[in-house]
């Protein structure tokens, strides 16, 4: 883009643009990562304090019921069972959580392994329709960004495809690139892919048709931005109430299973 602007005379022009794109694609990173945080975050927290519960707390609650004597119900004992497997498991368990991340890595190192994944997550219910909106948004407005600077198409699909983050959108952008260079419009091979919406390969082709290709991919990033906000927005909002539930759901029923004997022994003391 810089090579360009200082070819076309046009080299402030193309800085102002570049900054102007590097400053919304940062901007949209952000937003995802902030949607992805908050329920990751409650999750790890759920789950150390189920483990802190069924380590240190479930225990004590195990002796004094032995104490009692007695059968205990099935809730209860489904609990203790579960916080003697974790006592006498924990380091194994703790290196299963440290080896199933490691290997998670290590198969999305590999091409075959990335694309699987990636291709998971674009087909995940809720995720996956906020990643395909970041797709189309970052696609849209990289390559117009690269048209608008004097970039030629070929070459602005190629680093396209290569910044794209997500291996799926990656292969359908090179798919594309090579049905241009057979003399193909830019329309065609982009719906051929699947992987972008029908809204956007008619206005691409329309913006093609016109010669206006680049303002129109700006458009189409401008839409897609105000999309993204919108599904963070509603992601946060349905994700806050879901993870309330969850979280007061595990600790609910431990503790309610946890007080099952007792409510059972002050019900026969009362009969």
């Amino acid at each position: 883009m810089v090579e360009a602007g200082e070819v076309g005379g046009i080299l402030d022009t193309i800085l102002n643009r570049l900054a102007s794109f590097m400053e919304k694609n940062m901007a949209l990173k952000k937003k995802v990562k902030g949607a992805m945080t908050y329920p990751i975050i409650c999750i790890c927290i759920s789950f150390v304090v189920m483990a802190v519960m069924l380590v240190f707390v479930v225990p004590v609650f195990q002796k004094m019921f032995a104490d009692f004597g007695g059968a205990l119900p099935g809730p209860t004992q489904f609990v203790v069972d579960m916080s003697e497997f974790a006592k006498g498991n924990f380091h194994f368990i703790i290196a299963a959580i440290f080896a199933a991340v490691f290997l998670v890595k290590k198969i999305y190192k590999t091409e075959k392994g990335r694309i699987e994944m990636d291709r998971m997550l674009l087909n995940m219910p809720i995720v996956g329709t906020l990643l395909r909106r970041v797709a189309v948004a970052k696609f849209t407005r990289t390559l117009g960004t690269m048209l608008q600077s004097g970039v030629p198409i070929l070459e602005s699909l190629n680093v396209v495809a290569r910044t794209a983050g997500n291996k799926i959108i990656e292969m359908a952008v090179f798919r594309v690139t090579d049905s241009i260079s057979e003399g193909r419009a830019i329309a065609e091979p982009l719906e051929e892919t699947g992987v972008f919406p029908g809204m956007v390969v008619q206005m691409i082709n329309v913006g093609e048709a016109t010669g206006a290709l680049d303002v129109m991919l700006t458009k189409i990033a401008d839409f897609y931005d105000e999309e993204v906000d919108q599904a963070v927005e509603n992601l946060t909002a349905a994700i806050e109430p879901l993870m309330m539930c969850f979280l007061g759901g595990m600790i609910g029923g431990l503790v309610v299973a946890m007080y099952l004997p007792i409510f059972s022994m002050a019900g026969a003391v009362g009969g």
